[in-house]
């Protein structure tokens, strides 16, 4: 039985997967500037993401480079949220929503433009998710606050199911069966996140946790803007990690519907993420002081352990 906001969200990703269809052929073919595109992906998740580069490693050559390919240009559209001025933002966010549609071709010197639109198209990526990315992202230039659970569950679609989704394309599925387990498994990733970066993301003007939870707990602004970690802040996350936790329980059997080879990097990416939860716990519930992460040998340990949940 799903819950009302996971039927919005199944809603939301419509009905446009078309599971094992077959890469249309090699990006490693002979083409040396889209060689070149896809090891500039590949470093830009080397720098931004340890965990996602580890987990993707586990994937096939044409795989993980494709899933690179992905990650940089969320990444990119992200940063263009962050750090663009407002009329070059704009201008910036229109540019890949036309390369999303093929409107318009990659500039010249865009190789992550590149990349992806040759992974797009290799996998057959449908527009609707990118687009929804994008959106989802654009999402933090306008909005700061989330009333509800159901609210924010919408927002981590946009910016992490969404993701899950265009992998699963990449990675190859069994059917359509395995949607909701995706979205789910973004909703988790995302609330990960958020629960690690309470502090960094106020800072930044930004309260993405339930305004309502909050208020029921009896937590004020005031209390984030200070750090403070008591009773009612502990309880507080407490539920909040126990819901996480329940959702990566929840998208699990999802992995099983997956293209054998790709199970071992999904299953990776939700142990790595699910640990973080942990390390919060083990801080004490500081994440204003303090941020939860896991070392190399934190996340290679798992391995093993993750390899036999997901033959």
């Amino acid at each position: 039985m799903h819950a009302h906001w996971e039927h919005h969200l199944i809603a939301l990703a419509g009905n446009v997967a078309r599971p094992n269809v077959r890469p249309v052929h090699s990006y490693w073919a002979g083409d040396a500037s889209l060689e070149k595109a896809y090891e500039l992906c590949g470093r830009i998740a080397a720098h931004h993401s340890k965990s996602f580069y580890m987990a993707s490693g586990l994937l096939s050559e044409e795989k993980r480079s494709a899933v690179r390919a992905l990650y940089a240009f969320c990444r990119t559209v992200d940063d263009i949220v962050d750090e663009g001025s407002i009329i070059g933002r704009d201008a910036e966010l229109d540019y890949w929503r036309n390369v999303v549609h093929g409107i318009q071709h990659p500039r010249t010197n865009d190789l992550v433009a590149q990349a992806w639109v040759d992974t797009r198209n290799r996998y057959h990526i449908p527009a609707r998710y990118a687009m929804q990315l994008i959106d989802g992202v654009a999402r933090d230039i306008y909005q700061q606050r989330y009333q509800t659970f159901e609210d924010l569950a919408t927002y981590c679609y946009g910016v992490a199911s969404t993701v899950g989704l265009m992998s699963m394309h990449i990675v190859g599925f069994k059917n359509e069966e395995a949607l909701p387990y995706a979205i789910k498994l973004g909703v988790a990733l995302q609330l990960t996140n958020i629960l690690r970066d309470v502090g960094e993301d106020f800072r930044n003007g930004r309260v993405y946790l339930p305004q309502d939870e909050l208020s029921t707990f009896g937590i004020s602004e005031q209390d984030l803007a200070r750090g403070v970690v008591n009773d009612a802040w502990r309880n507080f996350m407490r539920y909040q990690v126990d819901r996480a936790r329940r959702l990566y329980d929840e998208a699990h059997p999802g992995i099983a519907m997956l293209e054998k080879d790709g199970r071992l990097a999904i299953g990776a990416s939700s142990g790595f993420y699910r640990s973080i939860l942990d390390v919060i716990e083990k801080n004490d519930y500081d994440v204003f002081s303090r941020r939860a992460s896991l070392g190399a040998w934190g996340k290679l340990s798992q391995i093993p352990r993750i390899w036999l949940s997901v033959r």
